[in-house]
């Protein structure tokens, strides 16, 4: 902030000499630097306040329309801000287009000739368009890959309870087929290549997936314990 010193003039009569006397007052005048260099005397606490209008900015994103309300002295960068209420698109991810030009998120609406009525063109970026679709298609997958996990455990769950219950009829002293331990666990190696087939998985679903695994195994090696006395 840069001051001033300016000499006003004070024309009044002095009360205490019966002549005229001519008097200056030293008044104190402050500067302050404008966006795009535009050096302006500030105003003082006691002065009157101007109230600004907001402008009313009309948008176009595609087939949609809006109609921002912003203050003409804001950045591009705080009607970005703006726009992702209306567009949930991220500040970063838009490109905002003012009198044919990209305008940066630095500049001024007014200092770029914007005014109340004017037309905006806002775009998604398309590095971000792009890294959105990747993260869509990487979502997907997991998606599904939670999916058949999901379904290949329900499966699991049943054939858990069916060799628990053979392992409980042996140790009563019941007798069991071979050919009933061997089908389950024919069935349970093939729920085992279900799970090898689910690729693209990560964080909670691997863990999922090696869990399921774990109990198949362990299953099987139940299983082929049991079916050995049987054989003999």
């Amino acid at each position: 902030m840069m001051k001033k010193n300016v000499l006003k003039f004070n024309g009044k009569k002095n009360e205490t000499t019966s002549t005229t006397a001519t008097a200056f007052k030293e008044e104190v005048i402050e500067w302050e630097m404008r966006p795009g260099g535009m050096l302006v005397q500030r105003r003082s606490d006691n002065s009157d306040v101007t109230i600004t209008q907001n402008l009313r900015v009309r948008v176009a994103y595609g087939s949609s329309r809006y109609e921002i309300s912003v203050n003409p002295h804001a950045t591009f960068g705080e009607l970005k801000k703006l726009l992702t209420e209306e567009t949930g698109l991220q500040p970063g991810e838009q490109r905002v287009i003012c009198r044919g030009k990209e305008r940066e998120n630095g500049e001024y609406l007014d200092m770029c000739g914007v005014k109340d009525r004017s037309k905006v063109i806002l775009i998604e970026d398309p590095e971000s368009k792009e890294k959105r679709f990747m993260q869509m298609r990487k979502n997907a997958k997991i998606q599904a890959a939670h999916g058949l996990i999901n379904d290949v455990s329900t499966e699991i769950d049943k054939l858990v309870e069916q060799v628990s219950a053979i392992e409980k009829s042996i140790g009563n002293g019941k007798k069991v087929a071979e050919l009933q331990i061997t089908t389950l666990i024919e069935i349970l190696i093939r729920q085992a290549v279900k799970l090898d087939n689910i690729v693209s998985v990560e964080g909670d679903a691997c863990s999922q997936k090696n869990l399921q695994s774990q109990r198949v195994q362990k299953c099987v090696e139940t299983l082929d314990l049991l079916k050995w006395p049987i054989l003999k």
